[in-house]
């Protein structure tokens, strides 16, 4: 017999629904914008939704996520001050709320280069990327200020041990036991990595050419609900495994290299290129478990009761994603393969 799946319009619940509504249709006239249309549910997920409505200047996008990573809101407005070229800015943010209205920021680059995959486009990606994060490395403070959270390499000794302390982050024993071996190496990981003496900066935790847009306005990054304020390179964790899976490149082979390499130019005015490259080693291992700490935010945000309400109810979590955290933390201890 057929089962209905509500609509993503049909997951929210009728009260939250309206009042996000009126609060973006009150946004949208402060500024001047007219709708020309209804609001439309576009995704629900566990930890965040979106939604869409015309307006007489375009698409207008609403994001609310849960209250851990509601710091996107306010992180973007920020941004969009000190790099606007970089992001999309926000017609309106609500940072108690978490709630983040922005401008159509056009195709992703996923989508604009479907018809021709190339790992060209991840170059020109990784390096404006890095631009980015060095103009705002010098305001990582202010956006601690904002909620992003801290994961600057001198606080993952402690980061680490909270995770495995943690009753909801379920190990096997076995990987529990090499994981609590491997702690004294871990802490001189990342007393080695924080000696490089390169400024932390905002770390994307997700960035890959579907969070990207492409346009006039050049490549502009978005969806910053995973990030955080981080040694930079860990972003390089996501991004290499994203090209990797979308290309086949091997894990170890050269067509990463290239990429690691072109997102490494824009620091090599800091270090020279060895110590570059062993920066890279380590934030990559280092990086997962803050892969671990972004997955478990989120996980914990969809359990609180103002997100189920806006739910009408306790969210869908694929059974993946309730593990994540736990398989982020097994791979450290995994070989993580070099690029050439």
């Amino acid at each position: 017999m057929p089962v209905d799946i509500p609509t993503p319009e049909e997951r929210l619940a009728p009260d939250w629904r309206a009042e996000s509504d009126s609060w973006l249709a009150g946004r949208l006239a402060a500024v001047g914008v007219t709708t020309t249309g209804p609001v439309r549910t576009v995704r629900v997920r566990a930890w965040s939704i979106l939604r869409q409505v015309p307006t007489n200047v375009g698409r207008v996008w609403f994001k609310a996520n849960v209250p851990g990573n509601g710091f996107e809101a306010a992180v973007v407005g920020a941004l969009a001050g000190w790099a606007p070229d970089f992001v999309v800015p926000p017609l309106a943010v609500d940072p108690d709320r978490g709630w983040l209205l922005s401008p159509d920021g056009g195709p992703t680059l996923r989508t604009a280069t479907a018809d021709r995959p190339d790992p060209d486009h991840w170059v020109d990606l990784l390096q404006r990327y890095a631009e980015l994060q060095r103009l705002v490395a010098p305001h990582g403070v202010w956006l601690v200020g904002l909620g992003l959270p801290d994961l600057r390499t001198d606080r993952m000794p402690a980061t680490l041990a909270d995770l495995l302390a943690d009753p909801t982050v379920t190990l096997d024993p076995p990987v529990r036991a090499a994981l609590v071996t491997l702690i004294p190496e871990y802490d001189r990981w990342c007393a080695d990595l924080a000696a490089d003496g390169l400024p932390p900066s905002i770390q994307h935790d997700d960035l890959h050419d579907d969070n990207v847009f492409v346009g006039g306005a050049g490549l502009r990054f978005f969806d910053w609900g995973d990030a955080c304020l981080a040694h930079p390179f860990g972003t390089l964790l996501v991004t290499l495994n994203a090209a990797a899976n979308q290309f086949g490149f091997a894990p170890g082979g050269p067509e990463l290299g290239r990429l690691r390499d072109a997102y490494l130019e824009p620091w090599t005015d800091l270090r020279d290129r060895d110590e570059l490259l062993r920066s890279v080693r380590l934030a990559l291992r280092v990086a997962r478990v803050g892969r671990a700490v972004s997955w478990r935010r989120a996980l914990v945000g969809a359990t609180d009761p103002g997100w189920r309400r806006a739910l009408g109810g306790p969210p869908r979590i694929a059974p993946e994603h309730v593990t994540a955290p736990a398989a982020w933390l097994a791979t450290l201890t995994e070989p993580e393969p070099e690029p050439g």
